[in-house]
């Protein structure tokens, strides 16, 4: 049977999967608790009698959940890439096989 891609090429997809997904959830993570972050801090204002102070919610909030977020979701995605990748090299495997 012919080999329709090179290795070369699949290791850039993989990589290119997992570059994309982990900029994807970050950003959704980012999103999402900023969002909250937000809606916190002005719930806080509010009962405090205070400004609501939003930098406080971006530095210290948001943006260290998104990167540890981001930092998750790359493990987890390397590690199903891999997995993936193994599993489909032992089914080539079988297939040339048999």
């Amino acid at each position: 049977m012919a080999k329709t891609s090179s290795g070369g090429l699949r290791w850039i997809g993989i990589l290119a999967r997992i570059v994309a997904m982990t900029f994807l959830f970050t950003v959704l993570a980012f999103a999402v608790a900023l969002l909250l972050s937000i809606m916190g801090t002005v719930v806080y204002s509010q009962v405090k009698h205070v400004a609501p102070n939003l930098t406080f919610a971006y530095r210290h909030i948001a943006f260290p959940c998104a990167i540890t977020a981001g930092a998750i979701v790359l493990l987890l995605t390397l590690a199903m890439e891999i997995r993936s990748y193994r599993q489909r090299k032992t089914l080539e495997g079988i297939e040339r096989v048999s």
